[in-house]
C-alpha cells in the first residue's frame, strides 16, 4: 500500500514550442539550465512532494510540447489536471499573442474551474524584451490569473512562481473536493469502487488458483 502522501494534484505546462517549458522545469527541479534547445516529444513529467497544512502533497508536472503534430496526444493530458500554467517568451510577441489559442485549449478540454497562472519566460533578455511586465500582469489580472516573470538562466523567479502555485492549486482542490485527488490507499471510502475492483480481483484470484489444484479427468 502506498501511503506516503495524502493528497496527489496535477500541474500542465503548456505554451508555444521554446518558450522555455523544459527550462523551467528542469532549473525548478534539478537546478540546472541548458541553451540547447531540444523540442520535448509528446510529454514528459516530474513529481515533488510538499508539505502544507500538515498534509503530504504529491505534485505531478507535466511539460506539453507545443508543437501542432503532437496536439492530439497532448489534449488528453488535460484531463484530471488541477493547475495550469501558460507560458510565454517576453522576447517573442507571437508567443504573447497565441496566449488566447492556449487558453482555448484549456476551456475545450481542461476541467472546469482549474487554476491558472500566466508566465512570461526569459527575463534575463531585458535588449530583447517586446512584452513588458506591466502588459503582462494587466493580461494576466484581466482574466483573473496569477502571474510571474521568470528566468531559467538566471534563475529569476523560478521556485517562488511553482511554490505559489503549488499552494494555490493544492489549497483549491481540496477546498472543492476535486475528484481522484485523496489518496485511496489512506481514504479507501473516497473509492468505493476501486475497493469492490480490488475485492473482485482477490475472488477471482482464489477461484482461479482453486481451478488450478483440481484434476480434470476424462
Amino acid at each position: 500500500m502506498n501511503q506516503d502522501y495524502d493528497y496527489r494534484i496535477k500541474i500542465l505546462l503548456i505554451g508555444d514550442p521554446a518558450v522555455g517549458k523544459s527550462c523551467l522545469i528542469l532549473r525548478y527541479f534539478d537546478d540546472t539550465f541548458t541553451e540547447s534547445y531540444i523540442s520535448t516529444i509528446g510529454v514528459d513529467f516530474k513529481i515533488k512532494t510538499i508539505e502544507m497544512n500538515e498534509k503530504i502533497y504529491k505534485v505531478l508536472v507535466w511539460d506539453t510540447s507545443g508543437s501542432e503534430r503532437f496536439r492530439t496526444i497532448t489534449s488528453s493530458y488535460y484531463r484530471g489536471t488541477n493547475g495550469i500554467m501558460i507560458l510565454y517568451d517576453v522576447t517573442d510577441q507571437e508567443s504573447f499573442d497565441n496566449i488566447k489559442f492556449w487558453i482555448k485549449e484549456t476551456q475545450k478540454y481542461a476541467p472546469d474551474n482549474v487554476n491558472i497562472m500566466l508566465i512570461g519566460t526569459k527575463s534575463d533578455l531585458i535588449s530583447q524584451k517586446v512584452i513588458d511586465t506591466e502588459t503582462g500582469e494587466k493580461f494576466a489580472e484581466q482574466l483573473g490569473y496569477s502571474f510571474f516573470e521568470t528566468s531559467s538562466k538566471e534563475n529569476i523567479n523560478v521556485s517562488e512562481a511553482f511554490d505559489t502555485f503549488f499552494k494555490q492549486v493544492g489549497t483549491r482542490a481540496v477546498q472543492t473536493n476535486a475528484p481522484n485527488i485523496k489518496n485511496p490507499d489512506k481514504y479507501p471510502n473516497e473509492y468505493p469502487n476501486q475497493n469492490q475492483n480490488q475485492n473482485s480481483n482477490q475472488n477471482q484470484n482464489q477461484n482461479s488458483n482453486q481451478n488450478s489444484n483440481k484434476c480434470l479427468c476424462f
